[in-house]
């Protein structure tokens, strides 16, 4: 009798790259959706963009490193790059901002190192950093949360303010423009003015009316979805959140005027949106339990403190990058033990030459 044989690997993956990337596209619909009611057209109309640069970037450094460009393609990595950078920065931010990022995140910070499974940092995130340390103006102009219906720009005004970086006539970005709520807070804190105070303006609301907490909350239905699909691990979300909520809470407590509440933090910017979608990116993040845990931990930790005494009212990029850095450190330390050996990092003593 002749039994066939085949080669390695014996055990099929449960997860391709292909299928991962999809799964996180379906999961950012809820919150992109969310983002376009309160934001406006903007949102997708930067979503597309970005996307479209990231692909077309993508198919060019494939091409000059000749490799074949329709199987890098097909695992959607450049389309998710593209999107999330995309839900990073203003909705009317001008298209020349969407494209210098995407170009730092695709061909500076993935194909330069490698490609895909090589590149020790967050693609978007790269972009984005470098396009607000560069550009903070455009970065700082945020829409007013409004209604999808009392948008003071249409889909096709929209278009033509990022395409031309201009407003229709008529217009100003002071009246359409507004500090985000973790702006807002940070100009009335250095003031003096107290949280209560600052929280009392109408930058700020309930749930119904400022908007920044359902877009959190839409994330994080897309980020449940992801946990319930298996496609990422509890362990780096919860870690981030609990980063940030712990140290705020603490602090709340100590003085309610001077900080601002663990929810606060969490659901004004963008913890969400990175600890369910940016942090958990497996090939920048660590991969041993205990090295999720504690990479998730430092994120979370270092939001909170750029916050309080950085110079940026949001800091998830820059945590993310610097606990990006931190990683492979972590894994190194964090590695489980390896059966029939004392410790994770060799044979026990004595055990031969």
């Amino acid at each position: 009798m002749r039994f066939r044989t085949e080669s390695s690997p014996h055990v099929i993956p449960r997860h391709s790259v292909g299928g991962v990337m999809q799964q996180v596209l379906l999961a950012l619909i809820p919150g992109t959706l969310a983002m376009t009611w309160f934001f406006g057209w903007g949102v997708l109309i930067n979503v597309a963009l970005a996307v479209g640069f990231a692909v077309a970037l993508e198919a060019a450094m494939v091409a000059l490193r000749r490799r074949p460009v329709g199987p890098t393609l097909a695992d959607n990595s450049a389309i998710v790059t593209g999107w999330l950078f995309a839900l990073a920065i203003p909705p009317l931010a001008p298209f020349w901002i969407t494209l210098i990022g995407i170009a730092f995140a695709i061909v500076v910070a993935k194909h330069l190192y490698g490609g895909l499974g090589y590149n020790p940092f967050n693609p978007a995130m790269v972009g984005y950093v470098v396009v607000l340390v560069s550009f903070p103006r455009e970065m700082a102009l945020w829409p007013a949360p409004e209604t999808l219906p009392q948008m003071p720009l249409g889909l096709w005004q929209s278009l033509q303010t990022v395409l031309t970086g201009s407003l229709p006539a008529g217009m100003e970005w002071d009246a359409i423009t507004r500090a985000t709520p973790l702006d807002a807070l940070r100009e009335g804190l250095v003031s003096g003015r107290t949280v209560s105070e600052v929280t009392a303006s109408p930058v700020f609301g309930s749930f119904t009316e400022t908007g920044w907490e359902w877009i959190g909350n839409f994330f994080l239905l897309g980020g449940l979805y992801l946990l319930f699909r298996r496609v990422i691990r509890w362990e780096i979300p919860l870690a981030v959140i609990l980063g940030v909520a712990i140290p705020a809470g603490f602090f709340w407590i100590l003085d309610p005027g001077a900080h601002a509440s663990p929810a606060f933090h969490v659901f004004s910017g963008a913890v969400i949106l990175g600890a369910f979608f940016i942090a958990t990116d497996p090939v920048s993040a660590a991969t041993t339990k205990l090295g999720r845990i504690l990479y998730g931990a430092g994120i979370g930790l270092l939001i909170y403190v750029i916050r309080a005494w950085g110079g940026y009212p949001d800091a998830v990029a820059f945590a993310v990058l610097l606990m990006n850095m931190v990683a492979p450190t972590l894994d190194h330390f964090t590695r489980p033990r390896i059966y029939g050996h004392s410790s994770g990092n060799g044979p026990p003593p004595g055990a031969g030459p």
